[in-house]
């Protein structure tokens, strides 16, 4: 197999879930004690935040392209960036490092395509859902791509994923609101909905919405193994 890196930090409570969906997935198609090579670079997540937040992508690639680097350094044979946000230098990153770099965009669509749906929603960052990096992978691939309507939902969500999600602080009120705007969303003819930010299926499960959902954080990380064990 080969050796998985991921850039981990963004944030710490994610890259938990990555890790462990990594491994499950590794043995799950290995069986035994088979686990999978993976080294962590986990980055200050306040970096991060503070780049985003001046929308000062140089140094967002920066910081991501040193720590992928880091972890080609270390062995890592394939890159997996363990945010969705973190993919709007993600080709930049790919290209610097000089190795394959598994696109959670691409990946999510892949997983849409296999349901068969053509119009889904996305919730994430405020950059996810504003800025065209997401929406227009997406659209490429041939999905019609919908966001909460109102600058009021896509603020609530910014501010509690940075502030609840982020920490590791899940409520209650906090997450009947996500379930209130997702079915504000399939009431505008969302099919399935697209958890677009990797702390949000610490919140949102299947079990709480009526149509198909895509936890980005578990295909992301399936992706990343189905990569690593059957390429050459």
């Amino acid at each position: 197999m080969k050796k998985i890196g991921l850039v981990g930090g963004i944030s710490w409570t994610s890259t938990l879930d990555y890790y462990r969906f990594i491994n499950e997935e590794t043995n799950k198609r290995l069986g035994h004690l088979n686990f999978a090579e993976c080294i962590i670079y986990s980055v200050n997540f306040e970096n991060f935040s503070t780049y985003n937040a001046d929308y000062n992508w140089e140094g967002t690639f920066q910081l991501l392209s040193n720590a992928a680097s880091r972890l080609k350094d270390a062995g890592a044979e394939v890159i997996v960036l363990g945010a969705n946000t973190a993919h709007i230098v993600a080709e930049r990153v790919a290209q610097k490092v000089g190795l394959p770099l598994i696109d959670i965009r691409v990946a999510t669509a892949n997983a849409i395509h296999k349901r068969q749906l053509k119009k889904v929603g996305l919730l994430g960052t405020v950059y996810t859902m504003e800025l065209d990096f997401y929406k227009k992978k997406l659209s490429e691939e041939g999905l019609e791509i919908i966001i909460p309507a109102t600058k009021a939902e896509i603020d609530f969500i910014e501010e509690t994923l940075l502030h609840e999600l982020g920490k590791g602080i899940l409520l209650q009120r906090t997450k009947q609101e996500y379930i209130s705007i997702i079915n504000r969303l399939i009431e505008q003819g969302a099919e399935g909905i697209i958890l677009g930010c990797t702390e949000i299926p610490l919140l949102i499960s299947q079990e709480d919405i009526s149509v198909p959902v895509f936890n980005s954080t578990l295909i992301h990380a399936q992706a990343a193994v189905e990569f690593a064990l059957t390429t050459t």
